[in-house]
């Protein structure tokens, strides 16, 4: 036996943890940069606390909004107002892209050259890992950047792209995972971003990069996410053991991409975000069920003895515990079944409801990487996927 596992953050878990903010933000200095997303957290009750807190500790306070998903203009934009201030630390509250944004500040502040000079396949110069203090508080549940060492980074368009900022020291500093601060999230983002985490545990979890270790931790987020993910989105969004859940399986999605790597979905994913505007979770949320569909039947009939396919068959059972069945062929059949009964009940759109239509396949699927799909899958396979959720 044998694996690699990256650090992770020191996390702070649990309802009500946002109140160690201003004392763990104090210790790195007297000054924080607050990035947030949207004004939902700025109208909760948690803000003014927070705030005052903060003023306590006599914490000066510098405030930046990031209401999309970060691209190169907003990042040094933010650098260039806050630069020459003395940053201390920087905390970022908001969603998987209000986290990005905040893990970019951080890592940018000790350099001059713009962001964009720094993307994977994009800019042509290597981050030194130098950063200023980063603390990351998730709002939703769905992408586990407070875990990761990455940043994505988006210029939606005809030429976009959707890069990373990458560097083993991009990891938070601390994440602090408190599910109360979800408790506002809308269904339908909720709804997103658990089949983000959920695509995230799958992905990592038939991976030929996961591990003992991984394994673990992704049948331990699978076995309470379920249920969660459909409470939390539709039954009672005011549920905090279901938001704890949720909250707990995106943290441990975020380990378990970042030790051993993601499949097709995300490869469609970032070609997709890079031409159009449209959120992550939705378009990981979309493709899961028609990509599983498309890795089962292909394994099936190319590699029956894969252990993906007996992962497949295990997430099953995880996933709905009234499912039992030592058939694993039968058992993985199933899991693409309950993966669209999930898709159609928490009603995540198809991509062409944001303008992705028949004459874009050709050019998503000849850009989509594979790495660490359990099965490499041909164009006309991944053109069936794509077709299915138009």
């Amino acid at each position: 036996m044998e694996f690699n596992y990256s650090a992770n953050p020191h996390i702070q878990f649990g309802p009500g943890k946002i109140d160690q903010l201003p004392k763990l933000a104090r210790f790195y200095g007297d000054s924080l940069l607050l990035i947030t997303g949207t004004e939902s957290f700025q109208k909760s009750d948690h803000w003014p606390k927070l705030l005052k807190a903060l003023e306590k500790k006599s914490i000066v306070i510098y405030q930046a909004t990031v209401k999309t998903e970060p691209s190169p203009f907003i990042i040094d934009g933010i650098i260039r107002k806050f630069r020459d201030k003395n940053i201390d630390a920087v905390a970022a509250i908001g969603g998987g892209s209000v986290i990005d944004a905040g893990k970019a500040v951080s890592a940018m502040m000790t350099k001059k050259e713009s962001i964009i000079e720094y993307l994977e396949g994009v800019g042509n110069r290597s981050h030194d890992g130098k950063k200023i203090p980063f603390i990351a508080l998730p709002t939703t549940s769905g992408t586990g950047s407070e875990a990761t060492k990455n940043a994505v980074i988006s210029q939606p368009g005809e030429n976009g792209f959707k890069k990373s900022l990458r560097h083993d020291k991009f990891v938070p500093d601390i994440a602090i995972v408190d599910p109360e601060l979800t408790v506002d999230c809308p269904s339908k983002i909720t709804a997103a971003c658990g089949m983000d985490a959920l695509t995230q545990l799958l992905e990592s979890f038939a991976s030929p990069g996961s591990s003992i270790m991984t394994d673990s931790l992704v049948e331990g987020a699978l076995r309470i996410l379920g249920d969660s993910l459909i409470r939390a989105a539709i039954k009672n969004p005011c549920d905090i053991d279901a938001r704890t859940k949720l909250s707990y399986a995106s943290y441990i999605s975020g380990l378990t991409l970042a030790n051993a790597g993601l499949g097709v979905v995300h490869g469609f994913a970032s070609v997709i975000g890079g031409l159009f505007n449209i959120p992550h979770g939705v378009i990981c949320g979309t493709l899961l069920s028609e990509t599983i569909r498309q890795n089962v039947e292909s394994l099936i009939s190319m590699d029956p003895d894969s252990p993906a396919l007996h992962k497949y068959a295990r997430a099953a059972c995880l996933l709905s515990p009234t499912h039992f069945s030592e058939d694993r062929v039968e058992s993985s059949r199933y899991l693409v079944s309950l993966l669209t009964e999930w898709t159609e009940q928490l009603e995540i759109p198809g991509l062409g409801a944001y303008g992705v239509t028949h004459k874009d396949i050709h050019r998503i699927v000849s850009a989509t990487g594979q790495k660490n799909n359990p099965i490499q899958l041909s164009v006309e396979k991944l053109s069936r996927i794509l077709q299915a959720r138009l």
